[in-house]
């Protein structure tokens, strides 16, 4: 897959197979990793999103794709090849970027 896979763009990805506790299925996904780091290897990182989501969750970040609320899953970041990828469907807003970088850094920095 040689297109450009720009961070913070939102794709229908197939996250099958699993194990546990994993979410599942095809279903839409948010790039995390840049897109420079993007263009030159096989996998991404990627966040998933869930229509299953309550307000005060500290590692989710809502939001609305193709006229459906949800919400970013940030406690279940994780690698995958780019065949995986399936089609993209919109892109993060500034505000929505904002509180993904916010939160990711208070997870993983702070």
């Amino acid at each position: 897959m040689r297109q450009s896979i720009e961070q913070y763009s939102i794709y229908w990805v197939d996250l099958n197979p699993t194990r546990g506790a994993e979410i599942n299925k095809t279903r839409p996904c948010v790039i995390i990793s840049p897109s420079e780091m993007n263009t030159h290897l096989r996998t991404i990182i990627i966040a998933p999103v869930t229509s299953k989501g309550r307000e005060g969750y500290p590692t989710r970040v809502k939001l609305r794709v193709n006229d459906v609320d949800g919400w970013i899953v940030l406690d279940q970041i994780r690698s995958i090849d780019k065949t995986r990828l399936c089609e993209k469907i919109g892109d993060l807003t500034t505000e929505e970027i904002i509180e993904v970088k916010s939160i990711i850094k208070e997870m993983l920095v702070d």
